[in-house]
């Protein structure tokens, strides 16, 4: 994917610019799943080896940088489908999808709804794009019999959604999400 210089449309980014940018987004993403969506600004930049000038260059507003970062998570969720497929069969990639989804929804640290307080422009509609990832991995599982054919995608996003905010609170048993998510996967099993 090529970034695109915000100052100057039309023109991709300086080689040393993309990679301030790739820094201030890997800082980003650590920074907010330490400490929440309201992490400083200037931390991140320090973080990132940059000073708080290159960091509101590459992302003007808090709300910039958080649906940068957003996007980000979701497309690396939306590529791990794409792995799994690839590399596994298709119960062992659902269930490697399922993980990986509980995974992002449960370390989400309030940044979703961070970012659609103030709608930054994500490009991609997100919950597209995972609800078309989690589509592909278990229309592959259905066609081998690996899941119930009447499951839908969004009925299994409801479900590993609804094991992350029910274990989501801190002085909850670390290893309930995972036998919440047994449970799910043994429904959809037919």
């Amino acid at each position: 994917m090529t970034t695109v210089d915000e100052t100057r449309p039309g023109r991709p980014l300086r080689a040393d610019a993309r990679r301030n940018r790739e820094r201030v987004l890997a800082a980003a993403r650590e920074t907010f799943a330490e400490v929440g969506p309201d992490a400083s600004l200037n931390a991140i930049a320090r973080r990132a080896g940059v000073g708080p000038g290159t960091l509101y260059r590459h992302f003007p507003t808090r709300q910039a940088l958080l649906g940068a970062v957003l996007a980000d998570r979701v497309e690396r969720l939306c590529a791990r489908a794409d792995q799994l497929i690839a590399s596994d069969s298709p119960g062992g990639a659902l269930s490697g999808w399922l993980r990986a989804f509980l995974d992002h929804a449960g370390s989400d640290h309030g940044l979703g709804g961070a970012a659609l307080a103030e709608p930054a422009d994500l490009g991609p509609d997100c919950h597209a794009m995972i609800r078309e990832a989690a589509g592909r991995v278990l229309a592959r599982a259905q066609r081998a019999g690996a899941a119930r054919p009447d499951v839908t995608a969004a009925d299994m996003m409801q479900l590993v959604v609804g094991v992350a905010l029910a274990t989501g609170g801190p002085a909850g048993d670390p290893a309930q999400p995972g036998r919440l998510l047994a449970l799910v996967e043994d429904a959809l099993r037919p």
